[in-house]
């Protein structure tokens, strides 16, 4: 079980009332796909992933963005079982999707950078350590089906 301080929890309630969740998980999503191309292949329904400008656009792109973003803040709300709390979004993506493991710490840091855009100067070392602990969980526990 992951300890948390009562800085690092109120740290992680305090980013996620400040950020935009649509902006954030659909521009995460956006660069992830464009900075790591073998990641479009999970997403073949979403239509014309050819270049950035489509993929910034494209309406399954920003939709899916919301459910990333909806995930991440049931893992704020979860803080002491984010495990348990993410069984079966790990089933789903281990069993049904498929998905390499290793891309969900790709898309961990583009959302570390959009977060850090977003809040600018507020995002100083001791709020990024704490976002990257809670990022690191949330990885950990969507890879628990995995092994």
């Amino acid at each position: 079980m992951v300890k948390w301080t009562d800085f690092e929890r109120a740290t992680i309630k305090d980013i996620f009332s400040k950020i935009d969740s649509g902006v954030v998980g659909s521009a995460a999503l956006s660069r992830c796909l464009t900075v790591y191309p073998w990641t479009q292949r999970y997403f073949g329904k979403f239509g014309n992933l050819f270049n950035a400008a489509a993929i910034a656009s494209n309406p399954k792109v920003k939709a899916h963005g919301k459910v990333i973003m909806g995930a991440l803040e049931m893992a704020a709300k979860n803080l002491d079982d984010i495990k348990n709390a993410y069984t079966q979004l790990s089933i789903l993506h281990s069993e049904k999707l498929q998905v390499d493991p290793d891309n969900f710490k790709l898309l961990a840091d583009c959302v570390t950078i959009v977060v850090a855009g977003q809040l600018g100067k507020a995002f100083t070392p001791e709020v990024h350590a704490a976002f990257e602990k809670f990022l690191a969980v949330v990885v950990a526990s969507l890879r628990k089906q995995y092994y």
